[in-house]
């Protein structure tokens, strides 16, 4: 476990494989915890967040602010139980969580699905009711907030067949980042990402890609069309790092993640004709600095 520096600019990629599924060996669904200008942010909540939040030191009774990219369950499965899990370690502040329109929806049949528990634990302990605790804000294009020294910013990007999907920057007077979210292979989220200290994109390695539907066996022709039409090759995740001039650029929501036969050799030489600076292949538990706070 490693003790946190609120002072510290960086992200914690707490889950960095891209798709719902987990296997023996596999690294878990999409998560971040994002550090900057002292803020704690987590930005989306697949399997495994709150165990990756914990791992990271944070204290989930500080939980403040999420932001949800979009309604894939790799990406907001473990909402619920991370708000009801801070709950229970002592969460009485209240918590704003922003994301697309029908997540709040998710949240009150959450509510809902766990009253026997929240009941008993209002009536029995005395705790704050979770539920008022919780509020939503619907994410659309333009700034989304700009709050102790901070500025938000989403961008529709491209996931068919979902609309409401977004890319997210987040930026301070030293520091600046950028997520993708998932997103086909969109030019214009270079603009939206220009100059940042370090963008995490996600990709997918074309050339793993038969032996993954393989691997799944349980889908046909449109579940390989559909990575096709939504999401990024890894060298095209290149031309957008490189088109932005960013500082440095993560892989990550890895398609595939798990697959022994494919290493980060794999993921570099993809990316060895669109984009020459500073990679990262992302894994669970990674940290990195970005901004002033890299020394």
């Amino acid at each position: 476990m490693t003790t946190q520096n609120t002072s510290e600019n960086f992200v914690a990629l707490l889950g960095t494989k891209g798709g719902p599924a987990i296997r023996p060996g596999s690294t878990n669904p999409t998560s971040n915890l994002l550090t900057i200008a002292g803020q704690q942010i987590v930005v989306d909540c697949g399997l495994g967040v709150t165990r990756g939040l914990v791992n990271q030191g944070m204290q989930l009774r500080d939980l403040k602010t999420i932001f949800i990219t979009h309604l894939h369950s790799d990406h907001y499965l473990e909402l619920g139980p991370l708000l009801h899990t801070a709950w229970t370690a002592g969460l009485k502040n209240p918590v704003v969580v922003y994301g697309p329109a029908g997540l709040e929806r998710y949240w009150k049949q959450f509510i809902v699905s766990m009253s026997n528990d929240i009941e008993l634990r209002l009536a029995d302990e005395g705790r704050p009711d979770l539920a008022s605790l919780v509020s939503f804000q619907q994410l659309d294009d333009g700034t989304i907030l700009e709050s102790d020294g901070i500025n938000v910013k989403a961008m529709r990007n491209t996931h068919p067949p979902l609309t409401d999907t977004f890319a997210l920057s987040f930026q301070s007077g030293t520091a600046h980042v950028v997520f993708s979210g998932d997103t086909a292979y969109l030019p214009t989220l270079a603009e939206f990402a220009k100059g940042a200290d370090l963008l995490i994109h996600e990709a997918m390695l074309e050339a793993a890609l038969p032996a993954l539907f393989k691997r799944i066996g349980n889908g046909d022709d449109r579940l390989h069309k559909h990575w096709m039409r939504s999401h990024t090759l890894a060298q095209d995740a290149g031309k957008i790092a490189t088109t932005a001039n960013v500082g440095a650029l993560a892989l990550n929501h890895l398609i595939p993640s798990d697959d022994p036969e494919y290493t980060n050799k794999h993921w570099q030489d993809a990316v060895q004709d669109t984009w020459s600076g500073k990679l990262h292949i992302t894994t669970d538990g990674m940290k990195i600095p970005f901004g002033q706070s890299i020394s």
